[in-house]
């Protein structure tokens, strides 16, 4: 595996936490909880007991189970669909991918930042359950709903995911896998940390700012090429550094 998909494994792990940070996401996160155990927020944040606890953490490892079978479907299928358009061109067609990749990656990081509106994005399509089906099987279902839902935040980083699985699809589920795991990780661990999620919405803005400059960024080295030079650049000064500390 080269430096650049070291590189970009590690981007898609980070674009799966900036999904689940994004104002999109993390303000609704206590009432997802809420919904899917049948607990009130405010019993969810006060009630320590362990079996509260394991509850929660067995009910949000189905919800992610039915929001992971959604996203890596998806980021299968994409690599598939990437690895035929390829097969059918010729002679410079992954340079003209990674270029197109690159410039759509562009687009969303600035829509990502808040820079430009895109309005077509701004529509939420997410599918709404009223009644919540049964059981830890009905909580699978409603992550897939999530997960299959369009939001303003999550659309356009997980879809620049999707972008680059189709210009590399050796490597494109596995990218989508550590979107994915980018995402649950955050999730997992304010389960148990419900009031910890105040702070971390008041500072959204700032990650998403954040976040979309680093999409930009990313976009602009997969348009021009160079993301394999800055990688193999990363893995030199890493590489120089433990050496010398060995030394």
């Amino acid at each position: 595996m080269g430096a650049a998909a070291d590189l970009t494994i590690w981007l898609a792990l980070g674009a799966g936490v900036l999904s689940f940070l994004s104002p999109c996401t993390l303000p609704i996160f206590p009432a997802y909880l809420s919904y899917i155990t049948g607990m009130s927020v405010k019993e969810l944040e006060n009630n320590k007991d362990i079996k509260i606890r394991s509850k929660l953490l067995i009910h949000s490892l189905f919800f992610l189970l039915g929001v992971s079978t959604v996203f890596i479907g998806l980021g299968i299928g994409v690599s598939f669909l990437g690895q035929w358009i390829q097969g059918m061109l010729t002679g410079e067609s992954g340079l003209f991918i990674q270029r197109i990749a690159g410039i759509f990656i562009i687009v969303m990081g600035l829509f990502v930042a808040g820079w430009i509106n895109i309005t077509s994005i701004m529509k939420e399509k997410r599918f709404r359950f009223t009644k919540k089906p049964v059981g830890y099987l009905g909580t699978v279902f409603v992550g897939m709903g999530f997960a299959a839902g369009w939001t303003p935040c999550i659309g356009p980083i997980f879809a620049s995911i999707l972008v680059v699985a189709a210009s590399n699809p050796t490597q494109g589920s596995l990218y989508t896998i550590m979107y994915v795991i980018g995402f649950a990780l955050p999730f997992l661990i304010l389960t148990f940390f419900l009031g910890s999620t105040r702070w971390i919405v008041r500072q959204s803005q700032k990650i998403m700012k954040a976040g979309g400059a680093i999409m930009i960024l990313m976009g602009v080295l997969l348009f021009t090429g160079q993301m394999t030079r800055i990688s193999n650049f990363l893995l030199k000064l890493v590489q120089d550094t433990w050496l010398a500390n060995l030394g």
